[in-house]
């Protein structure tokens, strides 16, 4: 039996891919000419004003006809099911800096954007850069290695496909709830194992004062649900850090287990996500995932993807472990920061090398 302490979770956030594989239509829709005009229009024009990203006023991103869909996906994301995707998006007919600012104002209507990595990138880029997955400083997104199911230090994560992959990449996700309550019914005691703290490295972006590594539970209870972070690769490799708590065997029984309900074809959702299309995940209830890919030998053709990280200030009610100083701090309202490293400017480029660029 479940440990009284810890209860299923009864939502539209707790579903099943199996289920939703069939159901596509609730949640991948087409983006219209219509909408894709007016968010082209609109970046253009804004384009003119400013050269910064960063720099656009909310006063001027009125898109009175995609807006309205957009609202509808943010509550879903949310509130909801946690998921969405938008396809159709006309990336081979423009420019990276047209395809960027055009995203960028989608994001917006969804929430903030917050920094990617140490270097304070505000629109991240997902492509290999020749970097060693097996290092202690390696994200897996530099890298064309496959990703484990694992959440983002956001409230939203986003991501536009640019170009594709030779083979493979293929995206996958998961609902973090139902693991949760599967766990909970067939091994409670690893759930609970779950919802202690447990060290995990900061990747070597660690802002002043700070430890390398924090300690975070994976899975956190709320009076609305339960709210997931999981990134185990930040674990293991964590344990290679000087003063770090070692992880039990039982730690690593529990991981071991969200693993394979993650790989479970009955729990995951795999999805085709191809050049256009437009992934939006809500990383409290959301794990995701990618195979590895094979890259064109052309640079010009090689992977891309644009990524955002949002936080939304109306987002589910979050443990404050999540939004405070020891972990990766909040931001002034109160969500979860990305990573923040204090004194850094934040920047929005346009060069997927500037992560690996020295100053």
């Amino acid at each position: 039996m479940a440990s009284p302490e810890l209860k299923p979770i009864v939502s539209s956030a707790a579903w099943h891919g199996r289920d939703m594989a069939v159901r596509d239509s609730e949640w991948s829709q087409r983006l219209s000419n219509a909408e894709l005009g007016e968010l082209y229009d609109l970046a253009r024009k804004l384009r003119a004003k400013t050269d910064n990203l960063l720099k656009l006023p909310r006063d001027d991103l009125l898109l009175p006809i995609l807006g309205e869909r957009l609202a509808d996906m943010r509550r879903e994301l949310l509130h909801g099911r946690g998921f969405a995707v938008l396809t159709g998006m006309p990336v081979e007919d423009h420019t990276l800096e047209e395809n960027a600012w055009a995203y960028w104002l989608i994001g917006l209507h969804l929430g903030d954007a917050v920094p990617q990595n140490g270097k304070n990138h505000m629109l991240g880029h997902v492509t290999d850069l020749g970097m060693d997955y097996a290092k202690l400083d390696t994200r897996g997104y530099q890298t064309s290695e496959r990703l484990p199911y694992h959440t983002d230090y956001s409230d939203i994560v986003g991501l536009l496909c640019i170009r594709g992959a030779k083979r493979g990449g293929r995206s996958s996700i998961v609902s973090s709830v139902s693991i949760y309550n599967e766990l909970l019914r067939r091994q409670p005691e690893l759930a609970a194992t779950l919802t202690q703290p447990i060290p995990r490295t900061r990747w070597g972006e660690v802002p002043a004062g700070r430890n390398p590594w924090a300690m975070v539970p994976i899975f956190m209870p709320t009076d609305e649900g339960v709210v997931t972070t999981y990134v185990r690769s930040a674990v293991r490799k964590g344990q290679s850090l000087d003063g770090v708590p070692r992880v039990t065997a039982e730690q690593e029984a529990a991981f071991d287990a969200i693993d394979a309900l993650a790989a479970d074809p009955a729990f995951h959702l795999d999805m085709d996500f191809t050049v256009g299309d437009m992934q939006f995940l809500n990383n409290h209830v959301i794990l995701h995932s990618r195979t590895r890919y094979e890259d064109h030998a052309a640079p010009a053709k090689r992977r891309h993807l644009l990524r955002l990280w949002l936080a939304c200030e109306d987002g589910p009610t979050l443990p404050n472990v999540l939004v405070d100083d020891a972990f990766q701090g909040g931001t002034k309202h109160g969500r979860p920061n990305g990573i923040s490293v204090p004194g850094v400017a934040p920047i929005a480029t346009l060069d997927p090398l500037a992560e690996v660029r020295v100053d």
